[in-house]
């Protein structure tokens, strides 16, 4: 399942940084009402300085040209896909820029997708903004409340929430056509025990949620950033575990799941070494899977290739 979020908007990445158009390059000054430019205009100084005056006019277009050109791509990237539905851009500037564990992706979206944000996304959708404490108790009728962050297409979501009516699952993802398909499947079951919320799941947990408001925390098959030079970008960090103690009730289970080996060694050793959470496996390792977690298409296809799942359950103290 994807990342996004936290999971989850959760404040961006190198490539984030990139994210806006190219200079332009520099062009000709505009033509005055006589056809002249405004170059032409200008006092020109006697002696060696004369040279100069054009120069300075071309550097001045560029870099005006070059803030128009950022001011355009910032509102492109703020513009909603679909009116109503989830926004490009949740939290906006004002929240700091940071190294994010997700790549917000805007791929095609299908005739069913956009239809089901057009119509639940009012009902069943949030954008993580930052700018309020979320009431859960009302959000889903006084259910218990799980987090889940990244849920790909949302079918195990889907699944989840079905199965275990009583629970409500806040799900978290960045990923529009997921975000569509996951309402679609909800209501095709008749859940109403799902909603889904757009953006950074690092300024959910930090700016939105009130202490221990969680009854759990769901992290299926993040991105592993497998790259050495990539791992400082993973979501199971010391510092993501700080975020989430807080809104955990005690007794709160965080559970995990990973096919990629490196980073379930990572997880089980920053879970085991962080004095708010309790490895409930009694070997102090991995657990089995639980049954309420579906097996996935995502995680079958692993199992044929010979991945190896690691399922990691650790209790909030």
């Amino acid at each position: 399942m994807s990342e996004q979020p936290l999971n989850p908007s959760p404040a961006g990445t190198p490539d984030d940084a990139a994210a806006g158009t190219a200079p332009v390059a520099p062009g000709p000054s505009a033509p005055g009402p006589t056809g002249s430019t405004a170059a032409d205009a200008l006092p020109i100084p006697a002696g060696p300085a004369s040279d100069a005056a054009p120069d300075a006019l071309s550097d001045e277009d560029a870099a005006a040209r070059r803030a128009a050109s950022f001011e355009r791509a910032r509102r492109l990237r703020q513009e909603p896909r679909f009116p109503g539905g989830p926004a490009a851009d949740p939290a906006g500037s004002h929240h700091e820029r940071r190294i994010r564990s997700f790549q917000p992706r805007r791929s095609r979206v299908t005739t069913g997708q956009q239809e089901s944000l057009e119509r639940l996304w009012p009902q069943w959708g949030l954008d993580i903004d930052g700018k309020r404490v979320l009431d859960l108790a009302e959000l889903f009728g006084g259910l218990p409340v799980v987090l889940e962050i990244g849920f790909g297409m949302g079918e195990a979501t889907a699944q989840m929430a079905a199965d275990d009516p009583g629970t409500g699952i806040l799900a978290v993802d960045v990923h529009t056509p997921g975000q569509g398909n996951l309402l679609g499947l909800a209501e095709k079951a008749g859940s109403t025990n799902v909603r889904v919320a757009n953006g950074d799941a690092v300024i959910l947990l930090r700016e939105m949620l009130a202490p221990e408001s969680l009854d759990g925390l769901r992290v299926y098959f993040p991105d592993p950033w497998p790259k050495a030079r990539h791992h400082k970008r993973r979501l199971i960090q010391p510092d993501f575990l700080d975020l989430v103690a807080p809104v955990l009730r005690p007794g709160a289970i965080v559970h995990c799941a990973t096919d990629w080996e490196p980073y379930a060694e990572q997880m089980l050793e920053v879970l085991t070494a962080h004095p708010r959470f309790e490895n409930t496996a009694a070997d102090g390792g991995y657990a089995p899977r639980p049954a309420f977690r579906p097996l996935t298409r995502f995680e079958g296809q692993g199992l044929d290739k010979g991945h190896v799942v690691h399922d990691l359950l650790f209790a909030r103290v």
